[in-house]
């Protein structure tokens, strides 16, 4: 008997779509134009390292184009290939269109391995690849504009910056030409943490109903619950730490590449953070016990599950044994298609991805508004908020002293109450905002017609109708 094949990453995304667009009335026409991607570019180039040419593979993919500039991160991995590339910019168009940020969806990739080669070979390699995509306008604050992905960070997003800049020197808005920018260089506070942030803000919104947490089989609040995450990166890092500091989630589990930590009381986030950055892995960590084989961490018991990392580790191999009855999608297609059937037939509720890390992106609009308005977020407002805060606790201390101390004002409410809203505030809350109103966008599609079963379809239903809609508008 051979054993059963699992769909690819671009087949899954396909598979998901066409399951969605199956309970939707559109024109073929229409479908297909909103399924295919619509170009992808392949560029080689050479690089003089360590006295030799090295050739580098790379790509640029732009899915749809029903809004510009088109949007999506760059990935350095030695894994990138055109399959991938063009999968993860099809759920870039979905993602921008369900959060109604105004983007068409992109991706890019280099074929490269970043841990291999020094910080001075790496910006000579980012450089020489952001040259070729710009020259070509794969790189424009108009057209196309990347953002940090997998392998990629600041740094790189600082390097291509520069790249475009010198360019392209008459270009006023040649800051908005990718997002995910180091703050000195025209970056966005709360950027770093945004995609971990996200998916905070869409546990607290899944919990905000009775109804969805009765379908997880769940009650209460985020506070006591359980929490696996695999893969401690900027994401997974940042969603653990956040779940944990401030809704009072345990995390009883974390997987990284060498292995897997567990422990039933909770695990010490930071600590973990701290001790993967000196030794390049989890193994040894004093307070909690390591298990080689990080996999089978992920079949333990808990409540939550939170992929953060790769594509595909919830498969058709392990999907039966995961336990946890809420899994949210934090990385890009961590559920192949495949796995994704046997979890909802068990009943497993699932925050699709193309929902659950959309908060990269919608930080990342944030920072292209900024970079296109030349001002940073709350620099008009925020003392004029302060000073009028100030007439409301004046007032309070007049009633106060009037009524010889019976009243008094709260414990650190002056303190709060008088903080006006800097750039990072703004920026949460808008991104709070973005991630409840998409949520029950898809939440109202989910509990209201009989034939969606699940979030994920309920998330290609509500943005493929936004992408339709566009392309009407467009007169297509």
């Amino acid at each position: 008997m051979s054993p059963i094949k699992e769909p690819s990453f671009r087949e899954s995304v396909d598979l998901m779509f066409n399951r969605a667009v199956a309970l939707m009335d559109l024109p073929p026409g229409l479908e297909e134009k909103i399924r295919v991607c619509n170009a992808t570019y392949t560029v080689r180039f050479g690089v003089r390292l360590r006295g030799q040419i090295q050739t580098f593979t790379g790509y640029r993919s732009v899915h749809s184009e029903h809004m510009e500039p088109v949007k999506g991160g760059i990935r350095f991995a030695p894994s990138v290939n055109q399959d991938e590339v063009e999968a993860l910019a099809a759920l870039m168009t979905y993602k921008c269109a369900l959060v109604e940020a105004p983007f068409g969806g992109s991706k890019g990739g280099l074929c490269i391995d970043p841990r291999k080669y020094d910080e001075h070979e790496l910006e000579q390699i980012t450089r020489r690849f952001a040259y070729e995509l710009a020259k070509r306008d794969l790189i424009h604050p108009s057209q196309n504009v990347p953002a940090p992905d997998m392998g990629t960070g600041e740094r790189e997003m600082a390097w291509i910056a520069d790249q475009y800049a010198r360019m392209n020197t008459t270009d006023i808005n040649a800051r908005a030409c990718v997002t995910g920018k180091p703050l000195n260089a025209g970056g966005i506070s709360g950027r770093v943490e945004a995609t971990g942030r996200g998916v905070q803000y869409a546990l607290r919104e899944f919990f905000r109903d009775p109804r969805d947490v009765e379908k997880a089989g769940l009650t209460g609040s985020l506070d006591g619950k359980r929490v696996i995450v695999q893969g401690l990166g900027n994401v997974g890092y940042h969603a653990a730490k956040f779940l944990s500091e401030e809704d009072g989630a345990i995390i009883v589990g974390i997987i990284e590449r060498d292995g897997a930590l567990y422990n039933a009381n909770g695990i010490d986030v930071d600590a973990v953070q701290q001790w993967l950055m000196k030794h390049g892995g989890v193994s040894g960590f004093p307070d909690a016990t390591f298990t080689r084989d990080g996999a089978v961490v992920l079949e333990e018991e808990c409540d939550i599950l939170v992929p953060a990392a790769l594509e595909g580790v919830i498969n058709l191999q392990n999907a039966a044994n995961v336990k946890a009855p809420l899994i949210i999608e934090a990385a890009n297609g961590p559920i192949t298609a495949g796995a994704d059937d046997i979890l909802r037939k068990k009943g497993t509720v699932i925050i699709p991805d193309m929902y659950a890390n959309a908060g990269g992106v919608t930080v990342s609009y944030f920072e292209w508004v900024k970079n296109l308005s030349h001002i940073r977020f709350g620099r008009m407002q925020r003392r004029q908020e302060e000073s009028r805060h100030q007439l409301v606790v004046d007032e309070l201390e007049k009633i106060s002293a009037a009524l010889g101390g019976q009243y008094t004002l709260t414990d650190g409410f002056k303190q709060k109450y008088l903080k006006g809203a800097g750039e990072l505030e703004l920026v949460r809350s808008g991104l709070d905002d973005t991630m409840r109103i998409a949520y029950q966008s898809m939440r109202e599609v989910w509990h209201e017609r009989a034939d969606v079963e699940d979030l994920r379809t309920a998330a290609y239903l509500v943005s493929i109708d936004k992408v339709a809609a566009s392309y009407r508008a467009k007169g297509l």
